[in-house]
């Protein structure tokens, strides 16, 4: 069980490392070529999102740099 577990979370981790590498590779090519695909409006609307919503969305905020930095 303990094997299966560690497998599917190997599985987790690569995932959302191609995720992260992706919206990276988004960003840039929206920065040298224009914002084609929209990837810097999407995160420019998600921090705007966290500033409208005050403390709830520091807090919010604070949980997801925390999550990330554990890695």
């Amino acid at each position: 069980m303990k094997d299966a577990l560690k497998n599917v979370s190997g599985w987790l981790n690569s995932i959302i490392e191609l995720l992260v590498s992706l919206i990276v590779f988004g960003v840039v090519i929206g920065i040298l070529f224009g914002d084609t695909f929209g990837v810097i409006a999407g995160i420019g609307n998600l921090m705007e999102k966290f500033g409208e919503n005050g403390l709830a969305g520091l807090v919010a905020l604070i949980l997801i740099v925390v999550w990330y930095q554990k890695k």
